[in-house]
């Protein structure tokens, strides 16, 4: 009898142990879920702010730029009020483009200038941010050899535009000064370009409004761009389906006297029709 009382007590026991046991567990995992318990150590804790910059700097050096801007992001954490985290800022932006991460690139230069604006290096920032538009946008005005032009938008080449224009303007001794004012006569050119491409693309299929639009477009916002001669004979040759004379003879006097020696006006080649140079 008392055999089986010990057993009864022992079976007892061990159910208790283990409810027990599989409690703490639970609490365990909980705990570890919240964050209370840390999963791995951060290889970082108790890093100085000097020490997590230049450990981002030499990743970004390598060309790791996911991990300089990791680390680049924890200094600015921990340290948000620092010089480093100040600079980190910055170098993160370059990270992002290097890395092709073109919006978060973007993002964080806008970021820097709207948070700094009088900082010594927010030129950079100005020309970092057109930079990024001008990598983004180079397929279009690589491909104008190409057809339909109609829904393609240099959304970001204009952006690079303004933002180069904005360091020139604001910072015209700056050191990316000179390669922004290089960029920018690219971009009108290209873009005045992209723009006549589109009108001479609805010339071809009688959308003779659309064409004239687009080529007076390209008078108003490049007059400066060479393509502002094939953009002043659209309008001459729209404006002359479209009935309207005095615009028609209004934008003939403007390439008459703008480019005197046009082949548009001499007939083209073999002397062709200029219109027909489309």
């Amino acid at each position: 009898m008392a055999v089986s009382v010990r057993a009864t007590r022992l079976r007892r026991c061990g159910r208790t142990c283990s409810r027990g046991l599989a409690a703490a567990a639970a609490l365990l995992v909980s705990l570890s879920g919240c964050g209370l318990l840390p999963e791995e150590r951060d290889p970082t804790a108790g890093w100085s702010a000097s020490r997590l910059y230049a450990e981002a700097k030499d990743e970004l050096n390598s060309g790791n730029y996911q991990n300089a801007i990791k680390l680049y992001e924890k200094l600015e954490a921990r340290y948000p009020y620092g010089r480093y985290a100040l600079q980190a800022q910055l170098e993160i932006a370059y990270a992002y483009y290097k890395d092709g991460e073109s919006a978060s690139a973007i993002n964080a230069a806008d970021r820097f200038i709207k948070l700094h604006p009088n900082h010594p290096n927010v030129d950079y920032a100005y020309y970092l941010k057109g930079l990024v538009n001008f990598q983004s946008d180079l397929g279009i005005f690589s491909a104008l050899g190409g057809d339909d032009f109609s829904d393609r938008d240099p959304k970001a080449a204009r952006e690079a535009f303004e933002a180069f224009r904005e360091l020139v303007t604001r910072f015209p001794e700056s050191r990316y000064a000179a390669d922004a004012r290089a960029r920018m006569n690219y971009l009108v050119n290209a873009l005045a370009s992209h723009e006549v491409h589109v009108a001479r693309y609805y010339m071809r299929r009688g959308a003779y409004v659309a064409a004239a639009n687009r080529a007076k477009y390209v008078l108003e916002n490049y007059p400066q761009a060479p393509a502002l001669e094939e953009a002043l004979a659209i309008m001459v040759r729209a404006y002359d389906a479209l009935g309207l004379p005095k615009l028609r003879d209004d934008a003939r006097r403007v390439l008459e006297q703008n480019f005197p020696g046009s082949v548009y006006l001499a007939g083209g080649p073999a002397r062709k029709p200029w219109w027909k140079l489309w």
